[in-house]
């Protein structure tokens, strides 16, 4: 058994020993979590946690299933990938009943991130072309290849390359065409279309559009009807292909369907599909799904590929037994079921509050966008970060805000998330939006507010802007919000 450590002493090492750009949620006052248990997490203090974040753990932590599989194939067998094994293709199999009947090909991988890069070598490959169009505010991973043609992280280093064109999210909400618009999927796909034709105007071919089913990162956007249909007319006669980033939304969170990309009709099939996140539960587990015409122009290169751990007999038999809880436990069903509620009990809260501008999201895939005015759909950043900490803070409730402007809190809970999970955070929303409301806060002046914080694991500053604020439940410290005021 690993060596247990206090919290204090596993910050000095991971401080000291991790690189420092590798941040952890909750960066002031991280949660030191030594258990789980389906939806929930427990500190080193016992002291229990609701996940509201983590759509890794997709059918609940520490799934007996999951680690029943896992210890009885790896005390069998577990061995490079390039050894014949039955799990590869019998997990194959199962995949491609879940998919429309053209993704018929399979290569396993490790990440998210290894399985776009691996989509975007696929796409390049096979139309011999270079340039990709990709969503403002998209993230497709961490390798080089996909920070440069993710816009939320490129902007922050090396900048746009020649070959990447970005195009505006379809947000309906806070974009260009929003929902008072008569077809907002055609218009923004016409987007994609006048820039497929400017990149043309420049001499250079499209290889590939990229964009997330839903965009998550962006801010858990729900694309418009259409756009996706539209979008893959236009840029399979550019001589491109359509890749669908399902990492964070696949296997059935939406309830509905089991891929997010089907909302868009039974019409619609992407070239390229990518998976990551849920399929291993927690483990390391990816895949790339394709046409054989695309698998078998990447074959034709000449070159082998092969990936040491990816498709290796445990991470298949893990997947597996993924799918098969997510039927025998029929978590799709709940995801419809719990989703609805969850987004009944946002909808009546949105009333309740005007900083509640959007509520929006499909099944256990959510997200409500606080504004500090609903007319001009200013961001309320600032109140949206103060109400994750809150959450966590008080009533031990684990949940990550995201959008352009970090103003959207977002729902991505394990599958196995209950009704009374939802009205509990629904609640303590409720109770936390209303305390804004309410001006119930100590109000200082300015020069009594410029007095050095004792609340050193707050921030350490000697000068600090904090409001010292006492709840029956919680003495805390938290900066002022000037959302509501």
């Amino acid at each position: 058994m690993a060596l247990e450590l206090s919290k204090e002493e596993t910050l000095e090492k991971r401080k000291r020993l991790i690189g420092q750009s590798c941040r952890l949620f909750y960066s002031d006052d991280p949660v030191k979590i030594v258990r789980a248990r389906g939806q929930y997490l427990y500190d080193e203090n016992g002291k229990r946690y609701l996940d509201c974040i983590s759509n890794v753990q997709h059918v609940g932590h520490c799934h007996p299933s999951i680690t029943k599989a896992a210890a009885a194939q790896m005390d069998l067998l577990n061995t490079n990938s390039r050894f014949l094994h039955d799990n590869i293709v019998l997990y194959a199999e199962r995949l491609a009943a879940t998919l429309p009947e053209r993704l018929c090909v399979f290569y396993f991988v490790n990440s998210g991130s290894e399985a776009n890069d691996l989509a975007l070598r696929l796409a390049q490959q096979y139309t011999q072309h270079e340039d990709v169009i990709v969503l403002d505010h998209a993230y497709h991973g961490h390798l080089k290849s996909l920070i440069d043609i993710s816009p939320y992280k490129f902007r922050k280093l090396t900048g746009q390359k020649e070959w990447v064109h970005v195009a505006p999210l379809p947000d309906t909400y806070s974009g260009m065409y929003r929902e008072d618009h008569p077809n907002p999927g055609q218009a923004y796909a016409d987007t994609v279309k006048d820039l497929i034709e400017e990149v043309h105007r420049k001499g250079r071919k499209i290889s590939a559009f990229f964009a997330e089913s839903l965009p998550s990162v962006g801010g858990q956007i729900i694309l418009p009807h259409g756009y996706s249909t539209k979008v893959a007319e236009y840029v399979r006669s550019a001589g491109g292909v359509f890749v669908a980033d399902e990492v964070q939304t696949g296997f059935g969170r939406l309830g509905s369907h089991f891929w997010a990309f089907q909302q868009q009709g039974e019409s619609f099939c992407p070239d390229i599909v990518t998976m990551g996140k849920p399929m291993g539960n927690g483990h390391p587990l990816a895949c790339v799904a394709t046409t054989e015409e695309i698998a078998g122009a990447f074959t034709a290169n000449g070159v082998e590929y092969f990936n040491t751990f990816g498709g290796n007999p445990v991470s298949c038999a893990i997947g597996l037994a993924v799918l098969d809880v997510i039927e025998k436990e029929d978590l799709r069903g709940n995801a419809t079921r719990v989703g609805a509620h969850l987004k009944d009990l946002l909808t009546k809260l949105q009333t309740r509050h005007r900083i509640i501008g959007d509520v929006r999201g499909a099944g256990l895939f959510a997200g409500i966008e606080l504004v500090k005015d609903r007319e001009k759909r200013t961001p309320a950043t600032e109140t949206a970060a103060l109400l994750v900490k809150r959450l966590k803070e008080e009533d031990k409730i684990c949940i990550s805000t995201d959008g352009p402007w970090e103003s959207v809190v977002k729902f991505k809970p394990p599958m196995c998330f209950s009704m009374e999970d939802a009205d509990l955070v629904v609640q303590c929303i409720d109770r936390i939006l209303t305390g804004y409301r309410s001006n119930k806060f100590i109000q200082f002046t300015w020069q009594n507010m410029l007095l050095p914080c004792t609340n050193s694991d707050h921030c350490g500053d000697s000068l600090c802007l904090c409001y010292g604020l006492f709840f029956s439940r919680v003495h805390s410290y938290i900066r002022a919000p000037t959302d509501l005021k």
